[in-house]
């Protein structure tokens, strides 16, 4: 071996062994409280703290202060959940109730999604009551409005009162109601559909002597997720935290912890909805026929608030006055919130982060979503979706092999020019694109695939991220989540060593057979005239294997599945062009010779 093949050895080699410490501490910085322990949920006072107009936002408009977390220890879930005060929720798409003390939405889990890959662990939950793990509740009161007297408003210590017997259906809207003994009469209608969205209308009448000024509001607390949450992980490529959509344009710009630097962030333009995105569930708030603002706030301890105001009204004695708003809170399933957005929310199917390449992921998930209909198994879709996309690209492959054997056969004039101009390389580099150019080959025409395939990879690989109509769901055997890793770790024997290998030798069965299929087809090519470049072809497999292991299990059952039609389809075109086959034959039996000579 000369020496300029043994530097390429070591460079390669050494390229190798940083990939991999690469890969493992970036896994490290972008997710560093991946294998912690939950942080303790933030304690907050139970519902009966007071809500009154306590801040002001830059617009000069008065905020229900939320909230406030104070030392102390979590409420029990089931306690705060005590049905003596509370009007049940049963709908298809959600279930839980509403507090009847300050009339809250502060109950909401999922009828169609659990929160675990163990169904028996019962639904994800939505909304939990202040003080509860991961708090969560939807608000809607006024505040007082300038240029008349104030009058006594509702609170979170506020006991409303609903008809006996009531329970909010889609059938059957429930009114909550509140008379402030000054001549002012208040109440909260709430209905819900089939999916998520509830409505929720704010109404004041005044049967008072002189006219009243009120300003509605609708707000949504939250506590920050913790850091060991994988479903509501802020990345460098999945946004979870605040968002919205202002003037027509969604905004993913702000994160918690820019609200927490900053404690109040206020949103320029008209607010076409806010809320709080994690990345399979979301709350927003829509306002509805009318012009709002809104801002961010973090309000200590971990809690932040999403508000919206709307405009102030006067009402004359003897009048009313409503407010509507939309409250979405649930799955982000795209078939759903595009049904809301050709109902009218602007820009409701792009809460889904799917990014610039929306054009192509979209119509990918569309696909998918078709053949797992047909199939009833998202494994079998995304192997019926590859053959699919294989099958498109047939006559490009067949090309890129007519480009191959056109290459080869040139060889040995470019062999000829290389010696001819070895000390004039730009002269070479002429001459080389001057026959190129004479006998009609594009030396790039064999990437082509390739390069058509990243686009279709990128696109399922977000699918997977992002859709929450993949999560949880099996293909065969021991891979029960098509959207996580494959669990089956080589090192551990299959979970019989009790012990987590590290991220970069987490190599489970798909991964091993990833490495496998690549080398299998990497084999089939002609060898290259570079031994180094044969030399990194060699290793490329292997080094794939590493770094594709903690993707997800779909991902790489895409990848196998294009490797074996791949193979499937090279060995049916070196039967087609024998030539061809006989000089990728000959082309490896002389990268043989070469490196035993070296």
């Amino acid at each position: 071996m000369d020496k300029q093949n043994f530097r390429n050895m070591v460079l390669a080699g050494a390229l190798t062994l940083l990939i991999f410490i690469g890969w493992d501490w970036g896994m490290g910085y972008l997710y560093p409280n991946a294998n912690k322990a939950p942080t303790p949920a933030a304690s907050s006072p139970a519902a009966g703290a007071p809500i009154a107009a306590a801040s002001t936002s830059p617009a000069g408009q008065a905020a229900l202060p939320g909230q406030v977390a104070q030392p102390g220890q979590p409420r029990d879930l089931k306690a705060a959940l005590d049905p003596a005060s509370r009007v049940a929720i049963a709908a298809p798409g959600l279930a839980g109730s509403i507090n009847l003390i300050g009339g809250v939405i502060d109950d909401l889990t999922t009828s169609r999604h659990s929160t675990a890959l163990d169904k028996a662990q019962g639904p994800e939950r939505i909304f939990a009551p202040a003080g509860t793990p991961r708090q969560q509740f939807a608000q809607f009161g006024w505040s007082a409005g300038d240029g008349t007297a104030a009058i006594p408003l509702p609170d979170a210590r506020t006991v409303w009162t609903v008809p006996a017997g009531a329970k909010l259906t889609p059938q059957t809207p429930v009114t909550l109601s509140w008379n402030n003994g000054a001549g002012q009469a208040f109440s909260l209608t709430y209905a819900i559909d089939a999916d998520y969205m509830l409505t929720i209308k704010q109404q004041i009448s005044n049967t008072g002597p002189a006219a009243v000024a009120i300003k509605p509001i609708a707000q949504l607390n939250r506590e920050q997720p913790p850091a060991d949450d994988k479903e509501a992980l802020d990345t460098f490529n999945v946004h979870a935290g605040p968002f919205g959509a202002f003037d027509g344009a969604v905004s993913f710009g702000n994160n918690y912890d820019d609200v927490a630097g900053a404690k109040l962030l206020d949103n320029k333009g008209k607010t076409d909805w806010i809320g709080f995105t994690d990345i399979y569930w979301m709350s927003t708030l829509i306002p509805e026929k009318t012009d709002a603002t809104s801002d961010f706030r973090a309000i200590g301890k971990g809690v932040f608030l999403a508000d919206l105001f709307y405009p102030q009204v006067s009402i004359a004695p003897g009048q009313q006055s409503a407010q509507v708003t939309r409250l979405f809170a649930g799955a982000k399933e795209s078939s759903v919130l595009d049904r809301y957005e050709a109902q009218g929310i602007t820009k409701f199917g792009l809460t889904i982060d799917w990014g610039w390449f929306r054009w192509f992921e979209k119509p990918i998930f569309w696909l998918l979503s078709k053949l797992f209909e047909l199939t009833n198994n998202f494994g079998v879709a995304i192997i019926a979706l590859t053959v699919i996309v294989r099958g498109l690209m047939f006559p490009i492959a067949q090309r890129q092999f007519a480009s191959m054997a056109a290459m080869r056969a040139i060889q040995p004039k470019m062999k000829a020019i290389q010696e001819r101009y070895k000390d004039d390389k730009q002269k070479q580099q002429e001459e080389v694109m001057a026959l190129y150019k004479k006998e009609g080959v594009n030396p790039l025409a064999g990437c082509l695939p390739i390069f058509l395939q990243i686009p279709v990879f990128f696109a399922l690989y977000k699918v997977l991220t992002l859709s929450v109509e993949m999560r949880h769901q099996p293909f065969f055997g021991w891979i029960k989540d098509l959207s996580g890793p494959d669990p089956a770790h080589i090192l551990n024997l299959f979970g019989l060593l009790d012990f987590t290998p590290p991220g970069f030798l987490s190599i489970g069965v798909l991964a091993l057979l990833l490495g496998i299929t690549m080398h299998l087809q990497f084999k089939l090519n002609p060898a290259q005239m570079d031994p180094a470049q044969q030399q990194v072809f060699a290793m490329m497999p292997w080094i794939m294997m590493f770094i594709m292991a903690p993707f997800a299990a779909g991902l790489l059952i895409y990848w196998n599945t294009s490797n074996v039609l791949t193979i499937a389809q090279q060995a049916y075109l070196y039967s087609k062009h024998p030539d061809l086959k006989a000089q990728a034959d000959k082309g490896e039996q002389d990268a043989k010779r070469a490196k035993g000579r070296g």
